[in-house]
């Protein structure tokens, strides 16, 4: 029987082009192993009804995802996992709800930091960003307007990188230069693991993810 007060929570953020769907092998892995998973389409993604061209904001894109987080119980905190351009989803949750979260995982995604504007990071890897999403999906023009993430909102949760050393969209050189740039906690490496961790990689991941609740959570 499983205890649910010490039941983790992982909340699984998808990348652009993406959905919920994409998580699916890794859910079925971690809630082999007793954790609660909760997988989330964003705006204008998966099953999500809305289309890109009516999403005019990064909070709009993101809005399931603060809406969940706004909905958990008072005292309740979830492991919040990004991939790709999630990681920029989980900024903002973090920035928002910095209280909900015992970690952030940063999966081979664009990590922030709190000393320039939120688009900064994609800014500087723009031309590989565009090979992975549709043309309006990085809402780089808001991001490049809004305020910095702040050390007391996003800086505050506690940040974990997991580098894949084969992915093409996200050099390996640029995730390191994140990692360095936005200090973050921890950084994990899944070896032989390309963009798509979830599908080359999904047991290895799965591991990767539960140290990380056993560490952090």
């Amino acid at each position: 029987m499983v205890d649910i007060n010490n039941q983790k929570h992982f909340v699984l953020v998808h990348g652009a082009c993406h959905g919920a769907w994409c998580w699916k092998k890794l859910k079925t892995l971690l809630e082999s192993t007793s954790n609660r998973v909760t997988l989330l389409d964003l705006a204008a993604s998966g099953t999500n009804m809305k289309k890109i061209e009516d999403v005019e904001t990064f909070d709009e894109y993101t809005e399931p995802l603060l809406d969940f987080l706004g909905s958990l119980q008072p005292k309740e905190k979830v492991i919040l996992v990004g991939h790709s351009l999630g990681g920029m989803n989980l900024a903002l949750a973090a920035e928002k709800f910095p209280k909900k979260i015992a970690v952030a995982v940063f999966l081979t995604a664009f990590m922030p930091d709190t000393t320039h504007k939120p688009s900064f990071v994609m800014d500087q890897d723009l031309e590989q960003a565009k090979t992975l999403i549709r043309p309006g999906s990085l809402f780089l023009y808001d991001l490049s307007k809004a305020n910095n993430f702040s050390a007391k909102g996003y800086g505050s949760v506690k940040r974990v990188y997991i580098i894949c050393d084969e992915d093409l969209a996200i050099p390996v050189e640029f995730q390191r230069w994140m990692i360095e740039n936005s200090a973050a906690d921890e950084v994990m490496e899944i070896k032989g693991a390309d963009h798509m961790v979830m599908f080359s990689k999904p047991q290895e991941l799965s591991q990767c993810l539960s140290e990380i609740a056993k560490k952090h959570a």
